[in-house]
C-alpha cells in the first residue's frame, strides 16, 4: 500500500476494471462468497462514534428474488440515537477538520484496498440485498472504490496552492477549509458506489457524516462503514444510523446542527429535503447546503443515419439494465419516422431475448424489482401503457414468490403520455415516433428532467449541434445513455433532475469546502 503524502507517490488516478462473468474461476469465486454469506451472522447495528449499538427495532433486509430470505436485521436508529451521532460527529470535528489531506486520505485509499481484498463478498451482498446481476453489482464495486481513489486524489488537489493574483506588498492565498457536520443519504439502487462516493466525498474533505442509508440496502453500508473502521477512519468521522425516512429524516434534515445534506434519490424526496433545509432553525448560524441528485426521464434518440444494430442493442441496454431501476435510465426510446418500423421490431427481438430470474445464477439479464411497494407501482405504470401505446412485449409479473417483471415495451407512445413523461424507474421503456431529427431532440427536451439522453446519428453536424440543444447533464453519441465512469463522465443533471452536482468530477468536493481568501501585507 503506497502511503498517501503527497502527489509524487499516488499513481495518476485510473478506473477500476470488472470482473468476467463468464470466467469459470469468478464463477467458483463468487458462488462461494455467496454461500458464505447465507451462512454468516445476520445481525448488524448501528456505528456511532466508533461504537457499536445494538436496538430492539431492526430494518429486515430481504432478498428481492426470495422475499423469505432475511439477508441481514440491521439495527434501527431514533432520534435519540441521531442526538449522540452528531455529539460524536462534532467532537471528531474538532480533530478531523485540521489535519492535512495528505492524512485524511490515508484510511480512504486503504479502504480501497481491503474492497478490492473483499470484492467478492462485497459482490455478492449487493446481488442478495438488491438483485444486482453480477456485471451490475461488479460495476456497483468498482464505483465504489473509484470514488474512493478520485476523490482521495481530488482532496489532496484542493488542500494544495490554489491560483490567486498577487499585488506589490502583499501575500495572498486562497485555502478551502470543510464546511462542518452533515448527512448522507444515499438511494438503494447503487448501494455500493454512490453510498460510497458522498460519504467519501464529505469525509475526505474534512467533514464529519451521518450515514443514513436506504432501507433496501443497509447491510451493504454497514459491511463499508466497518470495512473504514478497520482501514483506520478516527471514530466519528463516519456514523451509521440506518432508520426510518418517516422517523428520523426529517428530524435530521430540520436540526440546526446539521451543516449540509447530500442526497440521492426521488425527485419528491429530494424536494422536501430543500425546503425542509432552506427553513431557518433557532440555533443554526449557516444557511444549509443542499446537494440534490433526484430523478430523470432520459432517452435515446436514433435518427435514419444510425447503425442500426448498434442503437437498438444500446436502447434495449439503456432501458432494461438493472431492470430499469436507475435514474439514468432510457425508458424512452425516440425514432424518426424513416427507421422507426425497423427499430421497433429489433428492439422487440432484442428486448425478448433478455433472461429474467434469480441474478445468483450469472446466466440471468434481468433479476426482481427491488420490493413489493415498487413492484405494484411499476405494474400500475404498465396498466397505464397499455392505454396509451401498443404493447409490443412484456407486461406481466411473472410467477414466482419473487419481484419479478418482464421487460416490457410500449410503442406508439405519444410524448405526453403519462408513460413518456413520469419516472417509472422500472423495467418499462416507450418507444416515440418523431418526424425527423429536430423534432426528436424537442420530445428528448420536453420533460421536467434533464439527467442522461443519447443519440445514435452519423451525421457530424447534428452531433454538434446536440451538443448545444439536447439539454441533458450527461449526453452520450452512438452510446448507451448508461454506465458513466469516475473521473470520465462526471455525473449529475439539470431541472428536476438535480443540483447537477457533477459527481466523479473535479468540482464536486467543493460542494463540502468552502473558501478562505487569506491577505497578509508585507511588513519590512
Amino acid at each position: 500500500m503506497l502511503e498517501a503524502t503527497d502527489y509524487t507517490v499516488i499513481p495518476p488516478f485510473k478506473n477500476e476494471p470488472y470482473i468476467d462473468p463468464r470466467d469459470p474461476e469468478t464463477r467458483i469465486k463468487m458462488k462461494k462468497a455467496i454461500e458464505a454469506l447465507r451462512s454468516e451472522s445476520k445481525e448488524y447495528n448501528l456505528l456511532i462514534g466508533g461504537k457499536y449499538y445494538s436496538t430492539e427495532r431492526k430494518i429486515l433486509s430481504r432478498n428481492p428474488a426470495d422475499p423469505s430470505e432475511i439477508v441481514g436485521e440491521v439495527s434501527m436508529a431514533d432520534k435519540s440515537k441521531v442526538d449522540i451521532a452528531l455529539k460524536a460527529a462534532y467532537e471528531a470535528f474538532e480533530d478531523w477538520r485540521f489535519r492535512p489531506a495528505h492524512d485524511r486520505v490515508k484510511p480512504f485509499l486503504k479502504a480501497a484496498q481491503i474492497m478490492r481484498e473483499r470484492r467478492f463478498e462485497l459482490d455478492a451482498t449487493m446481488i442478495l440485498e438488491v438483485g444486482k446481476s453480477w456485471i451490475e453489482a461488479d460495476a456497483d464495486l468498482a464505483e465504489a472504490i473509484d470514488f474512493l481513489e478520485f476523490y482521495s486524489r481530488e482532496a489532496l488537489r484542493y488542500d494544495g496552492p490554489q491560483p490567486v493574483v498577487q499585488v506589490a506588498g502583499e501575500y495572498n492565498k486562497l485555502k478551502y477549509i470543510p464546511i462542518g457536520v452533515g448527512a448522507v443519504i444515499p438511494p438503494w439502487n447503487f448501494p455500493g458506489a454512490i453510498m460510497a462516493g458522498m460519504t467519501t466525498a464529505a469525509a475526505v474533505s474534512g467533514n464529519c457524516v451521518l450515514l443514513k442509508p436506504a432501507s433496501d440496502s443497509p447491510v451493504i453500508a454497514a459491511k463499508f462503514v466497518d470495512i473504514l473502521k478497520e482501514a483506520g477512519l478516527p471514530d466519528g468521522v463516519v456514523n451509521l444510523i440506518p432508520g426510518s425516512g418517516s422517523e428520523i429524516g426529517d428530524y435530521i434534515v430540520e436540526n440546526p446542527l446539521i451543516r449540509f445534506i447530500s442526497f440521492t434519490g426521488s425527485k419528491e424526496v429530494g424536494l422536501r429535503i430543500n425546503e425542509l433545509a432552506a427553513r431557518h432553525q433557532t440555533g443554526q448560524k449557516w444557511i444549509k447546503r443542499v446537494v440534490l441528485e433526484m430523478g430523470g426521464k432520459d432517452c435515446v434518440v436514433i435518427d435514419e443515419t444510425a447503425d442500426i444494430e448498434a442503437a437498438s442493442a444500446g436502447a434495449v441496454m439503456s432501458a432494461f439494465g438493472f431492470q430499469g431501476q436507475k435514474c439514468s435510465a432510457g425508458s424512452r426510446i425516440i425514432v424518426v419516422e424513416d427507421v422507426y418500423d425497423e427499430i421497433v421490431e429489433k428492439i422487440r427481438r432484442k428486448t425478448e431475448a433478455l433472461t429474467v430470474g434469480d441474478t445468483t445464477d450469472p446466466d440471468n439479464f434481468m433479476g426482481p424489482v427491488v420490493n413489493e411497494g415498487a413492484m405494484n407501482s411499476i405494474l400500475k405504470y404498465i396498466d397505464k401503457g397499455r392505454t396509451e401505446g401498443r404493447l409490443i412485449i412484456g407486461g406481466n409479473r411473472l410467477k414466482t414468490d419473487g419481484y419479478f417483471l418482464e421487460p416490457t415495451v410500449f410503442a406508439d407512445v405519444s410524448p405526453q403520455a403519462t408513460i413518456a413523461q413520469e419516472e417509472i424507474f422500472g423495467p418499462v421503456t416507450a418507444i416515440i415516433k418523431a418526424r425527423d431529427f429536430d423534432h426528436a431532440i424537442d420530445i428528448a427536451n420536453g420533460t421536467e428532467y434533464g439527467l442522461t439522453g443519447a443519440l445514435y446519428s452519423r451525421i457530424r453536424e447534428r452531433i454538434e449541434r446536440a451538443e448545444d440543444i439536447f439539454h441533458a447533464g450527461n449526453l452520450y453519441f452512438n452510446r448507451k445513455c448508461t454506465g458513466a465512469l469516475v473521473g470520465v463522465q462526471p455525473f449529475g443533471g439539470f431541472n428536476m433532475s438535480g443540483t447537477d452536482s457533477k459527481a466523479g468530477g473535479r468540482d464536486y468536493l467543493l460542494l463540502f469546502l468552502q473558501g478562505k481568501s487569506i491577505s497578509e501585507k508585507i511588513v519590512l
